[in-house]
């Protein structure tokens, strides 16, 4: 189970790369135009995954800061908001590594940001959503990128695994 979960953290950097290579050519204008999306526009989305992840960190670990409210715009120019997202996904890559059988077999438990409520679980389970709703934006994010740019990265699973980032997972 580990090696799965060390593929995602794997996967999620590099897919995170090629979407910020990406949306740094759209220009500053592009990156906050509202295209309907969840969170509005491409700036808004890719700030999304990081409030979204530095919360599920700071349940996981209990360190680290956490805004209050999902739509908080971190960064409103892409250089920072990549330098944040890197350093985010070390993190995530770290954390990961660290993690025992015993610990993904474990519980853990934290507050919920939207109402206050103490919530455990199991952390396998958790980490699945962790990763699976960085995709799903991911996805929005690539839909956006198509709309402005004409074309966005090829982000499937498969391409990473036979990358050379990848290749170990393959």
């Amino acid at each position: 189970m580990k090696q799965h979960f060390s593929m995602f953290a794997a996967y999620n950097a590099w897919a995170n790369r090629l979407v910020f290579d990406a949306a740094a050519k759209v220009g500053e204008d592009a990156l906050w135009a509202d295209l309907g999306l969840a969170f509005t526009s491409l700036g808004g989305t890719l700030n999304h995954v990081l409030v979204a992840d530095r919360i599920w960190l700071k349940r996981f670990t209990g360190e680290g800061a956490a805004a209050k409210r999902l739509d908080a715009i971190l960064f409103r120019e892409i250089g920072p908001l990549w330098d944040a997202r890197e350093a985010e996904d070390e993190r995530i890559l770290r954390y990961v590594a660290d993690l025992t059988d015993d610990d993904l077999a474990g519980r853990f438990s934290y507050i919920t940001a939207t109402d206050m409520r103490t919530i455990s679980q199991r952390l396998a389970p958790a980490l699945a959503h962790f990763f699976n709703h960085q995709t799903h934006h991911r996805g929005q994010a690539h839909a956006a990128l198509t709309r402005l740019a004409g074309e966005a990265p090829a982000l499937d699973l498969i391409y990473f695994q036979r990358s050379e980032s990848g290749r170990n997972f393959a």
